[in-house]
């Protein structure tokens, strides 16, 4: 009957009665009239209000209530009073009445929309005051457990359902009033009821109130952290003034520090999204200074095993970084206030982990900022300011975090690969064996190999070395790991005539190092590598093609390199026999020696790798002693003497021979048997003295490793003479008589002995370079002695070589394998006569001819000692005060290297016939042409500038040596391009393989010797007596150098030439 009657149009003309009330519910006598007045007043305006407890009072349309109570308050003044009073009483009453008036109207329409009476009356002007009054007031007394309250559906949490009456009100009567006595409430409320206040306040508040908000937010920050989330969304939320938001900015920034780190994505949303061209800078600068990431452990201790992947397991990092990337995503304008920040940046200790991150982030947005982060993380390398430690602390130990930005490192690492700068691949190479070490799943290694291995094929020298040699340190650090991806590595075995000799070395490493460990493991599947990389090299070494017998050479020896370097007992499955690692060393010895048998410059090329393999491993007692065996000379090489003397007069095509530079004077019983061999037929003489060098530093090297690094079973190669042509066939007139054929016979001649000479400094150098234990303080003397008479030796060699080769242009043949630059491309280098009887023998043609002039314009062109012209020096020299004489000035007008001598020199000289005066201390322009094809002379050569009898009367043989130098300094400059096959640049690498710092850390202690062979020079510009070239011919003539008349020496030519060296030198090296 009740639902009947509630459910009939209430007449709003005729007040209904009550229903009757449930006993135990009805307010007392006072509260009871009040509230009685209450539900007349509501019932007038059609609203029931006296319902069960359990149901909300029935309302009409929440516009209709409204209107009708505004109408009907307003012509009672006394009657809002009385409402008020009795809603009061009703809702003290019991907790149920309070909850009736805050619970949604049954009111027809849809329930979602229907208000409850205490939201309809909030719109009724008169009421709303009190009415907020009151609920406010009631607000405290449900400030309950909130363990207890935790969960509760809406309709049940009382205060909940108190401050959903204030959301969306229409208007505020008193909105400062209302927002004080809210700020109040806040303040001592819990928690959850502060966090749900927080959140109600852009939905409460409106424009006016910011201020208020704002500073009672700020405030409530200071006292509870818990509600730190909270109130930044809401800040986020209320649409704030300029300065309302600086400071909203500025109370987020101050909670940076303290914040806790679940709460710190948060905090930084807040302040990504607040920020403005205005504040950017300063809120990048706080999180860079005070955001710290609380997953960075120990990288030392992050390696360990059992400890990867559980730091980076923290989601907080992750949530952090997420935030970052968003907000950098959206915002350009944050990503160039950090690029911009962090250029300020300038000492190591002042970069921060997240600047390394906040790289990162910005690099994966793409685009033009990219590019931006690339060069900036670039230029903090190369500057030293950003480490790999930075970068140590982002990646070991965090491989879940970095996981999810992996692309990024990678992408990263591949831009520093390719960069021209060393500094920056270094620091690539460090990334990617990281990056391969932190990650233990199949496909990150294999994106790591495969990133590589597009490297190694992209044709740029130095990107190519740089990722080879990350992939040694890989295949020798990570083999077990290398293995299983190997599948990924085998192809660049197709592709291995594109490569160099110093990349083939290291292509050949890393599989080596890959067969080595496969052999250990062969249930891997790492046998496959093993014999690829056999079958690849034994049919690389029995290849025809030279080229492919070279990539041959090398295989084996660095095979040879890699297991015959391990346990001599261990056995190693390199081949399917299981031989033993000597054995299979010797094999592929064997092999490679009987593939080059017959053919010189593999040959030569083989023992020189050979001698480089000695050079730096220590190899098994057996295969030193087979090295040994076919370094031994072979008898043609050599020829005896009696008492110092060739045992009958040798002559042949009308040559006269005889024996040049007698060292041991009387006492040799061998000489060095050059002419005999060179005056031979080509076929039989050229490919025989062509090894001779090679060979040589094979013995000395096998030498010095069975004799702990002494040369003395060899020391009589050092001073024995060497058999050449007459010197009376030198003279101007008669060498115009000489054929063609006898020319280039004496010019072959010259040549070798040349080249032996300076394997024999090369050799004897090591005893007195440094300390040998088995060498004596006084042999080691003696070999210094012996080493400067066969430079003065060699200078006069060189000289003659030099002016014979200017008369009659001639193609010498190579000592040395030169890659891409041997054969017939040397040739064309030479200016061959246009009619000459040895034309068709040397192949010259006047297409060469015109390629030879263009090719000697374009490096006389580019020579880069003309920046030091004589001249310059001796400016500085008048500028300083120090006297010049007219006839040093007169000579020194002269270029050094063209040859010409002062007038007053010349005519001391009669008549000097076809070939001209020679001096000796003018650059060989000739010789420097086909220099690339002598033999090299080594750094510990340059120990000899440390020797001097008087400086003055050494400075030729200096002269000599800073040429040297100062060409080898030349070839180690950035300038000189990787990717051309130049003489220069073998000139200096081949043979040894020293990298640059090594070469320049070996040559450091010699620039202190250079000064005072720079004084020597000067003191000789200001000194013009002759005693120079008075002690050079003494000094020459014990050297056992013959007397040739039109050979001199220029003392102008000597000091200015010095000076110009030493300063090139100390240019190079500034």
């Amino acid at each position: 009957m009740v639902f009947l009657q509630r459910s009939r149009p209430v007449n709003p003309r005729k007040r209904p009665a009550p229903p009757p009330a449930a006993s135990g519910s009805d307010p007392g006598p006072g509260p009871s009239a009040a509230v009685d007045a209450a539900a007349a007043l509501l019932a007038d305006a059609g609203c029931t209000l006296l319902v069960p407890p359990h149901q909300p009072p029935l309302l009409p349309s929440p516009h209709s209530l409204a209107a009708r109570l505004a109408r009907a308050l307003s012509a009672d003044a006394s009657a809002a009073p009385r409402l008020l009073e009795g809603l009061a009483a009703f809702a003290a009453s019991s907790p149920a009445r309070l909850r009736q008036l805050l619970l949604r109207s049954a009111a027809a329409g849809p329930a979602s929309h229907a208000p409850s009476l205490a939201r309809a009356l909030l719109a009724v002007p008169a009421l709303q005051p009190g009415l907020l009054a009151m609920l406010l007031e009631k607000l405290p007394e449900h400030f309950d457990d909130r363990a207890a309250l935790d969960g509760l559906p809406l309709q049940d949490d009382v205060g909940r359902l108190i401050v959903s009456q204030f959301r969306w009100l229409d208007f505020l009567v008193d909105a400062d009033g209302f927002v004080e006595k809210l700020v109040e409430v806040l303040s001592v409320a819990p928690t959850r009821l502060k966090k749900e206040i927080i959140g109600s306040l852009p939905e409460i508040v409106g424009d006016q109130s910011h201020a208020a908000v704002v500073a009672a937010l700020e405030k409530l920050l200071q006292e509870d952290s818990e509600v730190v989330v909270a109130v930044l969304d809401v800040l986020s939320d209320l649409n704030l003034n300029e300065d309302l938001q600086e400071r909203a900015v500025t109370v987020a920034i101050s909670c940076i520090r303290t914040i806790a780190p679940d709460q710190m994505p948060h905090l930084l949303r807040f302040l990504l999204l607040a920020a403005t061209p205005v504040n950017a800078g300063r809120i990048i600068l706080q999180i860079r200074e005070q955001l710290k990431f609380v997953g960075v452990v120990d990288p030392r201790a992050a390696r360990n095993k059992k400890l990867k992947g559980k730091a980076s397991a923290n989601n907080t990092d992750g949530a952090i970084l997420d935030t970052l990337r968003s907000g950098l995503r959206f915002k350009n304008m944050l990503c160039d206030a950090f690029l911009k920040e962090l250029k300020l940046v300038h000492h190591p200790r002042d970069h921060k982990v997240i600047d390394v991150w906040l790289i990162m982030l910005i690099y994966a947005n793409g685009g033009a900022l990219q590019k931006s982060a690339e060069k900036m993380l670039k230029s903090k390398i190369l500057q030293g300011c950003i480490r790999e430690t930075l970068f140590d602390q982002c990646i070991h130990g965090n491989t879940e975090l970095v996981k999810e930005h992996f692309e990024s490192f990678l992408s990263v690492s591949d831009y520093l690969l390719t960069c021209k700068e060393e500094k920056a691949r270094e620091f690539a190479t460090y990334l990617f064996t990281a990056l391969f070490e932190e990650f233990s799943d199949t496909y990150s290694k294999q994106e790591l190999v495969g990133s590589l291995v597009a490297h190694i094929g992209s044709g740029v020298s130095y990107e190519v070395s740089s990722a080879l040699d990350i992939m040694i340190s890989l295949a020798s650090n990570n083999s077990e790991e290398m293995i299983p991806i190997s599948s990924h590595i085998t192809g660049i075995l197709d592709y291995l005539e594109s490569f160099h000799e110093d990349n083939l070395r290291k292509v050949y490493d890393i599989f080596c190092h890959l067969a080595l460990a496969a052999g250990f493991n062969t249930g891997s599947g790492g046998s496959s590598v093993v014999n690829e990389l056999l079958m690849v090299v034994r049919k690389q070494v029995s290849n025809p093609d030279m080229k492919y017998r070279i990539m041959g050479i090398i295989g084996a020896l660095r095979i040879v390199s890699t297991i015959a370097d391990t346990d001599v007992n261990a056995p190693v499955n390199c081949s399917s026999s299981q031989q033993p690692n000597c054995e299979e060393a010797l094999k592929l010895l064997k092999m490679s020696v009987n593939s080059c048998k017959f053919v010189t410059l593999p040959l030569i090329f083989l023992y020189d790798e050979l001698a480089a393999l000695l050079e730096s491993k220590v190899l098994h007692s057996t295969i030193l002693e087979w090295v040994d065996n076919i370094a031994e000379f072979d008898t043609p090489f050599l020829a005896d003497l009696d008492n110092g003397e060739l045992p009958e007069k040798y002559l042949r095509d009308g040559i006269e021979g005889e024996l040049w530079m007698k060292l041991d004077g009387n006492l040799s019983q061998i000489c060095i048997n050059i002419m005999p061999l060179a005056f031979t037929s080509p076929q039989k003489s050229q490919p025989c003295f062509q090894i001779l060098p090679s060979q040589f530093a094979l013995l000395a090297i096998t030498e010095r490793l069975s004799h702990e690094g002494s040369l003395g079973g060899i020391d009589a190669l050092l001073g024995c003479p060497l058999h050449l042509p007459s010197t009376k066939h030198l003279d101007g007139a008669k060498w115009g008589n000489l054929s063609g054929l006898q020319k280039k016979a004496v010019c072959h001649s010259l040549y070798y002995a040349i080249n032996w000479i300076r394997e024999l400094l090369n050799a004897f150098s090591t005893q007195i370079a440094s300390r040998v234990d088995n060498v004596s303080q006084k042999t080691r003397d003696e070999t210094a002695v012996k080493l400067l008479k066969r430079l003065r030796n060699l200078i006069l060699l060189e000289g003659l070589l030099n002016a014979f080769l200017k008369n009659y242009p001639l193609s010498l043949p190579e000592l040395r394998y030169l890659g891409d630059c041997s054969g017939s491309s040397s040739t064309s280098k030479i200016n061959l006569p246009k009619k000459t009887g040895e034309e068709s023998m040397n192949g010259a043609s006047s297409n060469k001819r015109k390629k030879g002039r263009k090719d000697k314009a374009a490096s006389e062109k580019m020579n880069p000692d003309d920046k030091l012209k004589q001249p310059t020096i001796l400016d500085a020299f008048k500028r300083a005060g120090v006297p010049v004489s007219q006839a040093t000035n007169k000579a020194s007008s002269q270029p050094s290297s063209s040859g010409m001598m002062s007038k007053d020199i010349e005519q001391e000289v009669n008549d000097p016939g076809e070939l001209g005066l020679i001096d000796l201390m003018a650059a060989p322009v000739q010789l420097d042409k086909q220099r690339f094809k002598f033999r090299t002379l080594h750094a510990k050569c340059l120990s000899l500038l440390n020797y001097s009898e008087a400086c003055t009367f050494s400075l030729p043989m200096y002269l000599y040596l800073l040429r040297d130098l100062h060409n080898k300094l030349n070839n180690l400059s950035p300038s000189t391009k990787p990717f051309l096959c130049t003489s220069e640049a073998k000139y200096t690498h081949v043979h040894c393989h020293k990298s640059t710092q090594e070469f320049l850390d070996k040559i450091q202690p010699l620039f202190s010797v250079l000064r005072k062979h720079l004084d020597g020079a000067v003191s000789m510009i200001k000194d013009e007596s002759e005693s120079c070239l008075d002690n050079w011919s003494s000094l020459s003539s014990s050297a056992g150098n013959p007397d040739i008349p039109y050979v001199m020496v220029s003392r102008s030519s000597i000091a200015t030439a010095v000076c110009k060296e030493i300063l090139g030198c100390y240019r190079k090296v500034a």
